[in-house]
């Protein structure tokens, strides 16, 4: 989204705001590709503050509330605690500069086995250690159930613990994340599990479709409204 045209972004903004619609998330690479887990300091506190600002800008014209971000890669040379430090030190940075325009990071957790070997924020548990730590509402966990599936399961469960900390949801069954109904993850009761919990945020379509066309379009339809049926 951030390298759209501005005129374009606003023109996103401006339809899904005609619709009645809410928009999700969009990425926002904070250190500019480096990760950030390796170091901290000035230049990188610079950094990540201009980033903040560009996504702000976004932010403003597409009216987004949420954006993603993934702290990088780990670092071979630092042990697990430094590396937890550090991140942790460089997101109270920009929360602080995201609060002022009430933009919220949601830290995506992503899994190791399928699709991102070698991320740093793999698990929902730790998640929720550096969110707790940063203590900001503007630093959240981004839960992608798709992925914390893969990399530890207990979804529910850590949902709970976790929920104080959780800003957003995405979805995506396993294997093959595509829409629900069509893996192994129990969609229904994680959508009734979300209601009783009063969650009126966004859940995020984070997957592809099982058949092509638009008979896989009616599929998806098909499946969510199966899922809503509790």
């Amino acid at each position: 989204m951030m390298r759209k045209p501005p005129d374009l972004q606003a023109k996103i903004g401006k339809t899904l705001s005609d619709l009645g619609m809410t928009m999700g998330v969009f990425v926002t690479g904070l250190a500019g590709g480096t990760d950030m887990v390796s170091k901290t300091g000035k230049q990188m506190n610079d950094q990540i503050r201009q980033n903040v600002a560009k996504a702000a800008e976004t932010a403003k014209r597409v009216g987004a509330t949420w954006t993603t971000v993934v702290p990088g890669g780990v670092n071979q040379r630092l042990t697990w605690d430094y590396m937890t430090a550090n991140c942790i030190e460089n997101l109270k940075v920009a929360a602080g500069a995201c609060e002022p325009h009430g933009l919220v990071m949601v830290l995506e957790v992503l899994n190791w086995w399928t699709n991102h070997p070698g991320r740093f924020l793999r698990e929902v548990p730790q998640a929720y250690l550096i969110c707790k730590s940063v203590g900001s509402p503007s630093c959240k966990i981004l839960d992608d159930l798709y992925h914390a599936q893969i990399q530890e399961g207990n979804l529910i469960p850590n949902m709970e613990k976790s929920w104080s900390e959780i800003g957003y949801i995405q979805v995506g069954d396993n294997p093959g994340r595509k829409e629900p109904t069509t893996g192994e993850i129990n969609y229904k009761n994680i959508f009734k599990w979300l209601h009783e919990k009063g969650y009126e945020g966004v859940i995020g379509m984070e997957h592809g479709n099982s058949q092509k066309g638009a008979e896989g379009e009616m599929a998806v339809i098909e499946a969510y409204r199966y899922c809503d049926s509790f």
